[in-house]
């Protein structure tokens, strides 16, 4: 017997709580492809069944960020084709576009903010839109407003949100290399904040940053030991004018690869394909037969996604069921 079904039956017996370790996810990077992913879909169809968590996203204060992740279109610290800015968008606007949204039966819906954290005045303004947001449609509201404290966590969750998104990135040896202005440990302790505040977390990161598979599964096995499980997986979309111009972008054998160890490493989780998606040539379907059970539809932060009526025809195609 392979080790991938070895590790799949450990798994299964288990009910989906056997824990996988280090050494046996990085023994999964070399093994067959088709494979790895068969046993992989097998897992999520086993342990989380055939429904599927879509979630959307507004991008709520763009541009002129603080940070210098060597990724990001909107940071000041680089020239790139994206000059659009503005502040904290009116409840009014964000409304509408959540409106919107509940319209085409999406889950969730996320306002992301750009900058190091959001300020005071910032957080009880987002309170206000997350209260308009609930009172008006029946989304649940997710919040990634950066290294916020818990303090300002249990305002947010009071006014109505329940998940906070802060992707780890990568491993947190390859970190220093993304970012030099916050740390790794200013994410975990902005993640264990939220926790604290009551609130689910949601962590993942960029896949195409010059890392290792290694540092990879490392960033997953961090997320796990936080409790996550809603684990977003980026593609790198090389913006020009950044330091990532030029790093080539992952095929859909190696989107899939990742995928597949993710499901293995957190077989109760969201595996949720997110930005760079659209760079893949069948959008990332092979994905969903690979262990992906979860995406955040329509449009990114500054790039152009894939429609919410496009991606539930073909998860409907799939046997998927979206979770209403």
């Amino acid at each position: 017997m392979s080790i991938v079904q070895e590790i799949k039956n450990r798994i299964l017996t288990s009910n989906g709580s056997y824990e996988v370790t280090r050494e046996e996810a990085e023994a999964l990077i070399k093994e067959p492809l088709e494979e790895l992913c068969n046993a992989a879909d097998e897992i999520r169809k086993e342990v989380c069944g055939n429904k599927f968590d879509m979630c959307t996203i507004i991008n709520g204060k763009c541009g002129k960020c603080s940070e210098d992740c060597k990724y990001c279109a909107q940071s000041a610290h680089y020239e790139t084709e994206c000059t659009d800015s503005w502040e904290l968008l009116p409840t009014e606007k964000i409304l509408e576009d959540a409106r919107y949204n509940d319209s085409k039966g999406v889950l969730r819906f996320s306002i992301v903010t750009s900058g190091k954290r959001l300020t005071e005045d910032e957080v009880e303004r987002a309170c206000e839109s997350i209260r308009a947001i609930r009172e008006n449609t029946s989304l649940e509201v997710c919040i990634s407003f950066g290294l916020i404290n818990e303090k300002q966590f249990r305002r947010l969750k009071e006014a109505g949100a329940s998940r906070v998104h802060c992707n780890l990135e990568t491993s947190e040896k390859y970190f220093p290399q993304v970012c030099t202005t916050h740390t790794y440990q200013e994410k975990i302790d902005t993640l264990k904040a939220a926790v604290r505040a009551g609130l689910e977390i949601c962590s993942g990161g960029i896949m195409g940053l010059g890392e290792t598979m290694e540092d990879r599964i490392d960033m997953v096995i961090t997320a796990r030991g936080l409790g996550v499980r809603s684990i977003p997986v980026n593609l790198l979309n090389p913006i020009k004018g950044t330091p990532y111009e030029n790093n080539r972008t992952l095929t859909k054998d190696e989107a899939r690869r990742c995928i597949a160890i993710f499901r293995f490493l957190i077989p109760d989780g969201c595996i949720r394909l997110a930005g760079g998606r659209g760079l893949l040539d069948d959008k990332g379907r092979s994905c969903f037969t690979s262990g992906a059970n979860a995406a955040i539809s329509g449009d990114m932060l500054t790039t152009a996604g894939i429609t919410v009526d496009k991606d539930k025809k073909m998860l409907a195609e799939l046997g998927f069921e979206v979770r209403l």
